[in-house]
């Protein structure tokens, strides 16, 4: 399980599922599940706010779909952590 801020990614290695749950504000938004199996990447995405010229970092599971999942990070190496474990855990799937 990875949390960052409201976010919580469960890898589910029993049920094969990934689970992403967000809140806003202070309501649980209902949460979103996929396969494991249809995790097909996880990258690191680097934006950088124009208003505040602050970096914003995720960490991205992206799905054969093609729709992707953020994973809010603190900084660019918190996310290329997140991504590594990650990456570390799918691989132990095969």
């Amino acid at each position: 399980m990875l949390k960052s801020g409201s976010t919580t990614l469960t890898l589910d290695k029993d049920a094969g599922k990934a689970t992403l749950q967000r809140k806003l504000l202070i309501w649980r938004l209902k949460p979103i599940e996929a396969p494991l199996s249809d995790v097909s990447d996880v990258t690191v995405d680097t934006a950088v706010d124009r208003a505040s010229g602050v970096e914003l970092c995720h960490t991205m599971l992206v799905r054969r779909t093609g729709e992707a999942w953020a994973l809010p990070a603190a900084d660019k190496k918190d996310a290329e952590i997140n991504a590594s474990a990650i990456r570390d855990f799918l691989a132990g799937q095969t």
